[in-house]
Order: structure tokens, then sequence, then C-alpha cells
């Protein structure tokens, strides 16, 4: 820590009046923070974590590699979609993004991007992930695709997510969409296999969010937005991530079944499904023991979580490959 030193000496008298600052001080953000505030809108982790659950399904679709072009225009088409999403879901949510630690750096809250700009950016990242994944992949996809945007912005960030403890349980199904546009895209059709991915992603959903809730609950409890940590006890919010966790495995199962996989997919979903049944039994643990906010450590469970999904759907590529 630097202390500035206090000269003992009495104050002159005479003030001279501070000199405006040199217009060519004034320095205009650049090219390249322009460009990172833009991506920033579009929350690039998420897409990361929606393109895993998108790429997986078109192996078990094609039964094997799908073809390298529909693969590209799909990926394409769901970053623009995702990003268009998550850029008006940041316009919506600008006021409590402002007061929320976790959030308070992003591109709006540090005003990096005007409202009205981020808007129109979000609407044509819309409009041309509607145009891109209905001409060159196929229509049926790009309806799923606008779907999934219109219920996250309408269903989840306008009315769900600052009205209902559920908000990210009914929320979450926006997020389930990948599984089915991954598989459309290469058949043109839905089937029970996507729409059993669809069932795992949305049971993997509320503990996934729950537990990084449960790390943030005092930001959520300071905007009045009514996540399960923030109106439930750590147990009761416990004990819901273990139900879900379960009822997530044993759906993840169903999948050998229903897709007719090999031994690669099943082992991989028992072995996943136990670590994370374990990490959610020992947050539940800690929370009996009267553990709360960091002592609760839901960050393990959080952290873990995307690894499941990750490595879940990447068994469900690689099994077609070795049948």
């Amino acid at each position: 820590m630097f202390v500035t030193a206090v000269d003992p000496r009495p104050a002159a008298t005479t003030s001279y009046p501070s000199p405006l600052p040199d217009s060519s001080e004034l320095v205009s953000p650049s090219l390249r923070d322009v460009v990172k505030a833009y991506v920033g809108l579009t929350k690039p982790r998420i897409i990361e974590l929606l393109l895993i659950t998108t790429v997986p399904v078109m192996f078990l679709a094609a039964g094997g590699v799908p073809g390298l072009g529909v693969v590209a225009w799909t990926l394409i088409g769901g970053i623009l979609a995702s990003g268009s999403a998550n850029t008006i879901n940041c316009v919506l949510d600008r006021d409590i993004d402002e007061q929320m630690r976790r959030t308070r750096r992003r591109p709006l809250p540090r005003h990096a991007v005007s409202p009205r700009s981020a808007t129109v950016f979000g609407i044509v990242l819309g409009v041309l992930a509607t145009l891109e994944l209905g001409f060159f992949v196929n229509w049926l996809s790009s309806g799923l695709a606008l779907a999934a945007n219109l219920f996250y912005v309408f269903g989840y960030t306008m009315w769900l997510k600052r009205r209902t403890v559920q908000n990210i349980v009914w929320g979450g199904i926006a997020g389930c969409f990948p599984t089915l546009i991954g598989w459309t895209a290469v058949t043109n059709d839905l089937a029970w296999t996507p729409i059993v991915l669809f069932g795992v992603v949305f049971f993997w959903t509320p503990p996934h969010t729950w537990s990084l809730a449960m790390r943030y609950r005092e930001d959520y409890a300071s905007v009045d937005v009514p996540m399960l940590p923030v109106v439930a006890t750590p147990v009761a919010t416990a004990r819901q991530i273990m139900a879900y966790s379960v009822v997530m495995v044993i759906t993840s199962i169903a999948l050998w079944p229903v897709a007719d996989t090999g031994f690669v997919y099943p082992v991989a979903a028992v072995v996943l499904g136990v670590v994370f049944l374990r990490e959610a039994r020992a947050l539940l643990l800690r929370a009996h023991t009267g553990a709360d906010g960091a002592a609760l450590r839901p960050m393990r469970l959080f952290h873990f979580s995307n690894i499941y999904l990750a490595l879940l759907f990447i068994a469900a590529a690689i099994d077609p490959l070795l049948r």
C-alpha cells in the first residue's frame, strides 16, 4: 500500500484554475476493445457449452462422422443464434448486472457498448442465424433455433427470471434445444434420441446453475432475483440439487437402450454419473453440518458439472465411431 505524504507547510492561498484536458489526450477505444466488447455481449463461455451439446448429437444422428459442411454451417448458425440471445439478455438485464459482483464487468455495465447498439447487434445476429440455418442447413433446425432464442428472451429473461423460484428450471429449456438442432441438422427430422438428450440437459441445468447461485447468493439477493439459494436454506437447495442429479443420471443411462448405443456410452454415463452424484451428496452433507457460503464449496459441483456434460456428450459422439 502506498501512503501519500502530507506537507506540513501551510497551503498557498493563491489558486490556479485546473487546465482543461487537451483534446489530444482523450483516448478513443481501439478497434480491439470494441470487438472485445461486442464478443463479450455474446457470452462465449455459454456458447462453448451449447456447441458441446450440438456436435456430438450430429455424430449420433449420422451413425458416424457427419458431413463437415453441415457441421460447419450448424456451428456457425448456433454461434450466431446463441450470441443473439445472450446479447439481448445482456440488454434486458443491464440494470441488475451493474449491481452484481459477478456481472458488473460485462460490456453494458462498463458502458463499453450502448444499449441501443447492443440491441441492434443482437437482432442482426438473430436474423443472420435464422437465415443461415434455413438456407444452408434446413428450416426445421432454423425454426428450432429461433424458438429457443424467443423462449430465452421472452420466457426466461423477461418473464421467469425475476418472478419465480422455478426460473432456471423452466427457463433452462432454451439451453436444451441444441440437442434437437444437432439431430435435425443431419436428419431433418426429430426422434427419441435427441429428446432423451434434451432431458439430460434439462435435468442437468438446475444443479449446474443452483451450485453457482449458492456461491453468489448475496448477488442475486441484492437484486431480488429469486434463485432457489436465495429463498431456500442451503440444505433445501442441496436436496433439490441431489434430486435433479439423480433424475439426470437415470435419464442419461436411458439413452443406451433408446439409441441402441455400444458399450462406450453407457460405461461413461455410469462412471460420470457416479462421480456427479458423489459431488452432489458431498454438497448436501456439508450443508447438513451447517456450512454456509464459501464453506459449502458449491463451485466444486459447478465446475465438475461442466466436465460431466462435455465428457458425456463426447462419449456419445465416440460410441458410433467404434461400432
